[in-house]
C-alpha cells in the first residue's frame, strides 16, 4: 500500500484535521451568506464575512474527475469529488478498481492514517450505487 504523507496543518485548518482523526468530515460554513466552502479558512471566499463556523458534512459525494497514476501496487487514483454540500475537493479514491471508476459515481468518505500525522479523508465507491 502506498504511504500517505502527513498533511501540512495550518492554524485555520487544525479543527478539520482533528475532526478527521475522530472519523468526521467537517467543512466551513458562512453564517452570513449560508454558503459552505473548502479549503478551510476564517474568511468566507464568497461574501468576505469573518462569521464562519465548522459544520458536519454528510461524507458523501460524486466523482467529478479522476486520474490514475502508476501501475500495480504503486498505483493511486486522484480525484475531484463534489460533496453533497456542493463543494468540490481534491482527494484520493481508495479500495476500488481504478478501471471501474466513473465520473458521476457515488462515493463516501473513509479515513486513512498518514505517516506521523493526522488521518486523511479519502473516498471509496458506494456499493450498489449506479
Amino acid at each position: 500500500m502506498r504511504k500517505i504523507p502527513a498533511p501540512r496543518v495550518l492554524p485555520e485548518s487544525l479543527a478539520f484535521w482533528q475532526a478527521a482523526d475522530a472519523g468526521r468530515l467537517v467543512l466551513k460554513k458562512c453564517q452570513a451568506c449560508g454558503r459552505v466552502h473548502h479549503y478551510p479558512r476564517a474568511i468566507c471566499p464568497f461574501c468576505l464575512s469573518d462569521d464562519t463556523a465548522w459544520a458536519e458534512a454528510a461524507g458523501t459525494g460524486t466523482v467529478y474527475s479522476f486520474s490514475t497514476m502508476g501501475k500495480g501496487e504503486e498505483a493511486y487514483t486522484l480525484a475531484y469529488v463534489t460533496l453533497a454540500e456542493g463543494v468540490t475537493l481534491m482527494t484520493n479514491l481508495v479500495d476500488c478498481d481504478p478501471a471501474r471508476v466513473a465520473i458521476g459515481q457515488a462515493v463516501r468518505v473513509v479515513f486513512r492514517p498518514s505517516e506521523g500525522g493526522h488521518a486523511v479523508p479519502m473516498f471509496t465507491p458506494v456499493e450498489g450505487a449506479a
